[in-house]
C-alpha cells in the first residue's frame, strides 16, 4: 500500500487559494489512486520551533548520542519514509512562509533524509519516487529569477534523492485584468490530469 504524505504551509487555512488547489489534487489522486494511504501534516497545526540555539544543541546531542529516535526526529523519520510528497505553500516573498522553511530544516538530518558515501559525496536517504510541489502566485514569476521557492524545493530534492519533482501552479491571480476564477479553474483541470500520472 503507498503512502502519500501531504505538507500543508497554507497559512491561511482553508480560505487559501493554494490549499484549495491542493485539495483538488488530492480529491482526484485518491480517486485516481484508491489504495493510497494519504497523511496530511498541517505545519500550522503543529508548528515546529526555528532552529534556535538551543534547540540546535539538543538536536545536535541527540545526534551525536546516535538517539534518532527521539520525538525531535519524528518529522524527519516521515519525510524519509513516504512513497510519495506533495507539498503546498503559497508564493510569498519570492519564495514560501516561513512555517515551511522551518519544517525543511528540521527534516534536514543526516543520516535519516541525507546521508553521504564513503568518497564524501552527499546521498539521498528518502523513499519518495516523487514530489509535486503546488503554489499559488499574484503576479507572473515561475521561470524568473524572482521563484526562489521552485529553486530550493529543486535542490533539496536533489539532496533528498527524490528522482523526479512536478510543479503545479497558478499565476496572476491577483491581476486585477485577469479573471481569477477562470484562472485558478484551469489549474484544477491540469491538477486532475496530474493525478491520473503522479
Amino acid at each position: 500500500m503507498e503512502n502519500l504524505l501531504f505538507i500543508n504551509a497554507c497559512v491561511r487555512g482553508e480560505r487559501s487559494r493554494t490549499l484549495k488547489l491542493a485539495r483538488r489534487f488530492l480529491d482526484a489522486y485518491r480517486a485516481a489512486h484508491p489504495d493510497t494511504v494519504i497523511t496530511e501534516r498541517d505545519l500550522c497545526a503543529a508548528r515546529l520551533q526555528p532552529q534556535y540555539p538551543e534547540v540546535l544543541a539538543e538536536r545536535d546531542a541527540l545526534w551525536s548520542a546516535g538517539k534518532l529516535e527521539q520525538p525531535m526526529f519524528e518529522p524527519a523519520w516521515q519525510f524519509a519514509a513516504a512513497d510519495k510528497l506533495v507539498i503546498a505553500a503559497p508564493f510569498w516573498d519570492m519564495s514560501f512562509p516561513a512555517i515551511l522553511k522551518i519544517y525543511l530544516e528540521r527534516i534536514s538530518v543526516t543520516d535519516l533524509t541525507f546521508g553521504y558515501s564513503e568518497e564524501g559525496a552527499m546521498v539521498g536517504l528518502c523513499k519518495a519516487s516523487k514530489l509535486l510541489y503546488i503554489t499559488t502566485r499574484g503576479g507572473y514569476y515561475a521561470g524568473t529569477p524572482l521563484d526562489i521557492a521552485t529553486q530550493h524545493i529543486k535542490g533539496l530534492a536533489v539532496m533528498y534523492g527524490i528522482p523526479c519533482v512536478h510543479f503545479l501552479d497558478a499565476e496572476g491571480l491577483d491581476d486585477v485584468r485577469n479573471d481569477k476564477q477562470a484562472l485558478l479553474e484551469q489549474a484544477m483541470e491540469r491538477a486532475d490530469a496530474l493525478a491520473e500520472e503522479f
